[in-house]
């Protein structure tokens, strides 16, 4: 129906009918009384109508609104260069005998990655990807089936006091052929050491060529303090935790390090996503919380004037500030300087298509984060997404249920299975899974703030207005006000309960974060059906064609 409201299509129906019978009339009496004319003229007259009426109907069906073709922006030529081979490295495991040395052995298994991706030619699953594989009793073959890749590279650590000891062995996944492998031992004051000489074996064994910049890359060390390493370190498990107190704890750790070694910048840059992490997770949402993360993401730039930690981090604060195009541009810087950044291959994907409309931008960006990234349950989230907008919901389905094969409790997955079944007016199936998640009791606040939205959005669409409104107490209202990403989704909700003033409220609030995806806003989303004839709606939408038309980077 908002296809035909829309291209006007009513009207068009309504005056062929009008002028068909004023013609008719006119051939009738005029024509076959009249003049005499053959009595089949009439027959004929009315066919004619009737045609041309089909005719301008279907025209108007599939081409533009309104009679104005609306021509999509041609998407920007993305491109990755090809990789020769690929590896995945296994998290090394723990053989110290004394506890709480995790922390140590993933930051092993994390330098050795880091190194290892510098190298262009070479497709190395990133560290989220590989410690979803921690203590994983599949064999190695099926690892390598699973994740496409070549070779896998596994080993262990055993940390007593100050000695290390590591071990390590290469793998050509086909053939279970050991390409390499070695032992080190040392202090701990050698460990960076031990990590370059891992990294040049591996290298060497592959027989890759890297080019002097990727030399220096590997050679080089953010913190060469062990006391200041360990630091970052633990603050990085604690920073992966998610909770409050373990940021805070993460905060601690990377002061600890600062006040070992001052300024550095794999410190700073930690120090800048503790908090971006206040601020996402609704622990800080303050401008100042910004600020504070702003302030030591130009830190690092101040040392290290190409670094993508600090462009990363950049692009994830301008978006937490409404700014799309100066996020796309940090975003885009990072990955220019690391194209296998899959944090910054994450962000740019998302904005491409989410808030400013151009999913043909987005798809090799979304392509290559999968490749180097597969596990990561928040990846196939935003994939999933992206078939989401474009119209393929059994795609988005797909890749929503691979988020619960990797997580099964996910409730980001859950939300968007749901909104994806109600997109498609699947409604009892939807109704369904949000009745399973509001039965299902849950200290966790996510949890309960996306719940109350899909039970507003229930009731909304089953006419219960009063029930609606009752599921959105203040909790769920503030997260989804002061989202990055979320707002827009107001504006369809209030529309859905005839609430047109606070629908247009969260649009305009979203279209003044950046939100500027015209194609959603002004035929996809279904929900926004009730208030597209509003003059208001309209004016807005003039403002965001335009802005969605004239954006670039």
């Amino acid at each position: 129906m908002g296809k035909v409201r829309k291209r006007r299509i009513l009207e068009t129906f309504i005056a062929f009918v009008a002028g068909g019978v004023a013609a008719v009339e006119f051939v009738y009496h005029i024509i076959f009384h009249y003049y005499n004319f053959p009595r089949y003229t009439v027959d004929i007259t009315v066919i004619a109508i009737v045609i041309a009426m089909l005719c301008t109907v279907a025209w108007r069906l599939f081409h533009g609104e309104k009679g104005e073709e609306t021509e999509e922006p041609k998407a920007e030529p993305i491109s990755f260069p090809e990789w020769k081979k690929s590896i995945v490295v296994l998290p090394f495991e723990n053989i110290s005998p004394e506890e709480g040395q995790d922390y140590f052995c993933d930051g092993m298994t994390e330098e050795v990655i880091t190194d290892l991706s510098s190298i262009h030619d070479l497709r190395v699953i990133s560290r989220s990807s590989a410690m979803m594989l921690k203590g994983s009793k599949k064999a190695i073959r099926d690892i390598a089936q699973e994740l496409n890749v070549q070779y896998v590279l596994e080993g262990s650590v055993r940390k007593a006091e100050n000695d290390i000891r590591i071990t390590a062995q290469l793998i050509e996944a086909t053939s279970d052929a050991h390409l390499w492998a070695e032992k080190y031992s040392g202090k701990l004051d050698d460990v960076f050491d031990i990590q370059e000489k891992v990294s040049r074996s591996i290298v060497g064994a592959l027989k890759v060529k890297i080019t002097p910049d990727e030399e220096k890359q590997i050679v080089a060390r953010s913190i060469d303090n062990v006391q200041a390493y360990e630091c970052y370190l633990r603050a990085m498990g604690e920073l992966q935790r998610g909770s409050e107190e373990s940021t805070e704890r993460a905060l601690r750790d990377l002061q600890m390090g600062l006040n070992i070694i001052g300024d550095n910048v794999l410190l700073f840059a930690g120090m800048g996503l503790v908090y971006c992490s206040f601020y996402e997770t609704g622990i800080r949402v303050k401008e100042e919380t910004l600020t504070k993360a702003e302030e030591f993401a130009f830190r690092v730039l101040r040392l290290e004037p190409n670094s993508s930690l600090s462009y990363g981090l950049l692009g994830r604060i301008e978006r937490f500030r409404g700014s799309a195009i100066k996020a796309l541009k940090h975003f885009k810087q990072a990955l220019d300087i690391d194209p296998n950044d899959s944090q910054a291959l994450f962000w740019l994907g998302l904005e491409y298509f989410w808030h400013v409309g151009r999913p043909d931008s987005a798809k090799p960006i979304l392509d290559k984060l999968i490749d180097l990234d597969p596990l990561s349950p928040l990846n196939h989230v935003v994939l999933g997404l992206y078939y989401r907008w474009t119209g393929e919901f059994d795609n988005a389905l797909k890749s929503f249920n691979n988020v619960l094969e990797l997580e099964p409790n996910s409730v980001l997955a859950n939300f968007w299975i749901a909104y994806t079944l109600l997109w498609s007016k699947k409604y009892d199936k939807a109704y369904a899974l949000i009745d399973r998640m509001a039965k299902k009791e849950s200290s966790d606040q996510m949890n309960k703030v996306f719940t109350g939205w899909l039970l507003f959005l229930k009731y909304a669409l089953k006419g219960e207005k009063s029930r609606a409104l009752e599921s959105l107490n203040e909790d769920v209202i503030n997260f989804f006000w002061s989202d990055a990403d979320l707002p827009f989704l107001g504006a369809g909700g209030f529309a859905l309960i005839d609430e047109k003033k606070e629908a247009f409220r969260w649009l305009e609030h979203s279209i003044n974060k950046g939100f500027v995806n015209y194609p959603l806003l002004s035929e996809i989303d279904p929900f926004l059906e009730n208030i597209r004839e509003e003059p208001r709606f309209k004016k807005l939408m003039k403002r965001v064609k335009h802005e969605w038309e004239n954006f670039k980077v």
